[in-house]
């Protein structure tokens, strides 16, 4: 019973906040998740902009709710490589891997910028000199940076788009 009064209670004092969720309609009367899949999402120029492009478009215009085109969204990626350990054991060797993407969203009418950011991720995976096995250790990395970059700028451009419409 007590659970009960508390959630009613802090329910009851969330209504006089103005607290408002992420996703709910804007004063305009699109969603935060309609804004987002009229953005166009360019195509990068390296592997780790398209991965995190792929990841974008699955989150932001899954197949079938893509809107007009209000937006492009203009990433840029830099990776690179650091390693970890000065003393590596023998035969292995730990590598960071730190992915940053720069972005823009521009309006598709004036090509004017509306918002932008820098994010990063950073990774590592182990070099054990055995080719293939290192060569998927390094592609999972770069698909977790990915992934992880590809949801912070969705995180942010969704919070874009809902206090463009407050």
């Amino acid at each position: 019973m007590k659970n009960v009064i508390y959630f009613l209670v802090v329910l009851l004092s969330l209504t006089g906040c103005g607290y408002k969720p992420l996703y709910s309609s804007g004063s305009d009367g699109r969603g935060v998740v309609a804004s987002l899949s009229s953005i166009a999402i360019l195509e990068p120029d390296s592997r780790a902009g398209q991965l995190v492009r792929n990841s974008l478009l699955s989150s932001m215009r899954p197949a079938g709710t893509a809107q007009e085109n209000l937006y492009k969204l203009v990433l840029k990626s830099q990776v690179a490589k650091s390693s970890l350990v000065d003393e590596t054991l023998p035969g292995i060797k730990r590598v960071r891997m730190r992915l940053t993407v720069s972005y823009q969203l521009l309006e598709a009418g004036s090509g004017s910028e509306v918002n932008s950011g820098k994010t990063f991720s950073a990774v590592s995976y182990d070099v054990i000199r055995e080719p293939i096995a290192d060569l998927q250790a390094e592609s999972n990395a770069m698909d977790r940076a990915a992934r992880e970059v590809a949801a912070d700028i969705h995180t942010r451009l969704a919070a874009y788009m809902a206090g463009r419409g407050s």
